[in-house]
């Protein structure tokens, strides 16, 4: 019997939505809490390629809610997207899994779309999502946007052209401050789990050909009550994205250059674009003033109190800050880019 004869056996999937699963690509960005459970759904279900990609470690403070991980990824220090693609390899070996070990911008949005037939959002923070909606609008290529903070979370598949996209909803960013984050609010385990699990839907419904039953508006999805709630509304006829054709976020008019983290005391600092670093070079550098680990990804090491993760790129998440004027400092102070 075949792996996927149940799922086959579903209505409206039958064995040709199974064939589309299987010739299909799916792009996941961020493999935190969403993407560790969509993933898994996705890839048991038998999509044929899924591309992961996280600029991120595995660490302890994660496995509450991180369902692919295991206290041996802490231990290896590896990136989330490595460390998904082995367990996800090991859960089903027919598909095809590519670990992305990058922080998305401009080009790798533009890439990463025209390889995919379908993207998720599995991001911490609204600059990568509009980033996100831009090369979606400007690939014409469906995107399913999803959160999870505390015991509640949101979603909503965007497909350019048939329905609004996601400035159509959010203009500009939220203020700072002005939403709970992991940080601040916590996340309840279950949150980012069930809302996965209506992403990972959506997406089977968009590979499948069943656009029509798509959650094209807000849906939000509430654990304590429990709850959930849709809220209907159309195209911005002035969307500066779907309607314009401004691109500000994929033309880095909008893109910062330090990212504050979702759950984290810390700051992502993003090095130019085509730089590289000798990690033994730099690991013999930093050993003067602390205990460092290298593995082939990236050196770690603490330094005046905050933890450093130097990735080849340059890509630095200095952490115990969320001052990105302290942090770009202390990177520049070690790192020197």
């Amino acid at each position: 019997m075949s792996r996927y004869a149940r799922q086959e056996l579903v209505p409206w999937i039958g064995a040709e939505g199974q064939r589309r699963l299987v010739e299909s690509t799916v792009g996941i960005v961020g493999m935190g809490a969403l993407g560790s459970a969509s993933s898994t759904l996705l890839a048991r279900a038998g999509v044929g390629r899924l591309i992961l990609a996280d600029r991120d470690v595995v660490e302890m403070s994660n496995l509450h809610r991180q369902m692919l991980y295991t206290e041996a990824d802490v231990a290896d220090r590896l990136p989330k997207s490595e460390a998904a693609a082995r367990h996800l390899r090991a859960a089903n070996s027919e598909i095809a899994i590519e670990p992305l070990i990058a922080d998305i911008m401009a080009e790798e949005a533009r890439e990463l779309f025209s390889r995919c037939d379908v993207v998720l959002d599995g991001t911490d923070n609204f600059e990568t999502r509009f980033l996100l909606n831009d090369a979606a609008v400007e690939a014409a290529k469906p995107w399913i946007y999803a959160g999870a903070v505390s015991d509640y979370g949101a979603l909503m598949a965007i497909v350019p052209g048939e329905g609004p996209c996601l400035r159509c909803l959010f203009k500009e960013a939220p203020a700072a401050g002005s939403v709970p984050t992991c940080e601040a609010a916590g996340v309840f385990g279950s949150a980012p789990v069930s809302v996965a699990a209506f992403q990972a839907s959506e997406a089977v419904k968009l590979l499948t050909g069943h656009k029509e039953n798509l959650a094209r508006w807000f849906v939000r999805i509430s654990l304590k009550e429990p709850s959930l709630a849709i809220t209907e509304f159309k195209m911005d006829p002035n969307c500066r994205c779907c309607q314009e054709g401004r691109f500000d976020f994929l033309e880095e008019r909008a893109i910062s250059s330090a990212n504050r983290l979702c759950g984290q005391n810390g700051v992502m600092i993003i090095a130019p674009k085509g730089t590289r670093i000798d990690l033994a070079a730099l690991e013999s550098r930093l050993a003067i003033f602390g205990r460092t680990y290298r593995n082939k990804y990236l050196v770690q090491t603490d330094l005046e109190g905050f933890k450093l993760t130097v990735y080849e790129d340059g890509r630095t998440m200095v952490q115990n800050t969320s001052d990105a004027a302290k942090a770009r400092s202390i990177y520049a102070r070690y790192v020197g880019i």
